[in-house]
């Protein structure tokens, strides 16, 4: 498969520190699209011989630089190889144009992280693992009901964006005479943005932030537009993504067989989070009428809100332990 030139950050650009217990290095892979995708990879000093492995992703519409990479460092410390990847479209990674997102594509990016891992030395290609959080806790599930390779799956503070897409936030616009409304807002700036010949951004976190907005929209201020976890190429902490980069994710529901996952499966959520209902649902719907409910949990934590658990929230909310615990025991 024939690589895409990236220019790749050569320079430590992370929002969180650098640990002497892991080595470092940048890495790419092509997906089945033919987009390259970069990674930073993290490999325990200590460990030698094939390792168990984890890929990991999100929160939607931020980078490896953020989340995902303090997910992977800290796993890699506790002896697993890692990487954090940006998805097609956005970071470092590659595709044209900018800015867009698909279920398809994205579970793709997943899947294409796990050829990677299963190919490379130093892991081992019988236990893989991924981590996905915020919005790519929903595609790691999706792509643990898809890729058979995958031996557990966590999903850390989870968004199903299909669902935020089509029905908004709580569900408060579940109708059909809302998504139409949507529908036909998405195709008059599909024209509109191919009369002006540029696509327009949505916007990121809003900035500057009003008296009166709500807690979550406050929560991801918080994040991503202070010193916490502001980075340059992130999409929240910026412009945002296209107005019509998750025309999609309007019509496709990426839980739909959530239940035939035989692999184990973590969930874990704030119990303050705005968007704890994303969990509990999904978990109720895995579980559901399926014949592989023992190795398959969700842990809800109490005082986290929706961010804690991007990058601990000050009080250490992110569960480590947990994590490693339930990674040991099926990527054995």
């Amino acid at each position: 498969m024939k690589k895409e030139e990236l220019k790749l950050t050569s320079e430590w650009d992370k929002t969180f520190p650098k640990s002497e217990k892991v080595d470092h290095s940048k890495v790419t892979f092509v997906n089945r699209y033919g987009i390259t995708l970069a990674a930073d990879l993290y490999a325990p000093k200590d460990k030698e011989g094939q390792l168990p492995a984890i890929a990991v992703c999100g929160p939607f519409g931020a980078v490896k630089e953020q989340a995902a990479g303090l997910y992977a460092q800290t796993m890699a410390e506790r002896g697993f190889l890692t990487i954090a990847f940006d998805p097609s479209f956005t970071g470092e990674s590659g595709g044209n144009v900018r800015y867009m997102a698909s279920p398809d594509i994205n579970t793709e990016d997943f899947m294409a992280a796990v050829d990677f891992l299963s190919l490379h030395e130093k892991a081992d290609p019988d236990r893989i693992g991924i981590i996905g959080i915020c919005g790519w806790g929903g595609m790691a599930l999706n792509t643990a009901a898809l890729d058979t390779r995958i031996k557990a799956t966590a999903a850390s503070t989870m968004y199903d964006m299909t669902r935020v897409n089509a029905n908004g936030y709580f569900d408060s616009e579940n109708s059909e005479e809302a998504r139409y409304q949507k529908r036909a807002a998405m195709c008059a700036q599909r024209l509109a943005d191919l009369k002006a010949g540029a696509y327009t951004l949505g916007g990121g976190v809003v900035d500057p932030l009003p008296e009166d907005a709500p807690f979550f929209v406050k929560d991801y201020y918080d994040y991503y537009k202070t010193k916490r976890g502001y980075h340059p190429r992130s999409l929240n902490s910026n412009g945002g993504w296209n107005v019509i980069g998750c025309e999609s994710f309007l019509n496709q529901p990426i839980l739909k067989y959530s239940n035939e996952i035989r692999s184990a499966v973590l969930i874990m959520h704030g119990k303050k989070a705005h968007s704890c209902y994303f969990s509990k649902d999904a978990y109720a719907a895995m579980t559901k009428d399926s014949k592989y409910t023992d190795n398959k949990e969700l842990l809800i934590i109490p005082d986290a809100v929706h961010t804690d658990l991007y990058d601990g929230g000050g009080k250490d909310a992110i569960p480590f332990d947990k994590l490693e615990c339930f990674f040991t025991k099926h990527l054995k």
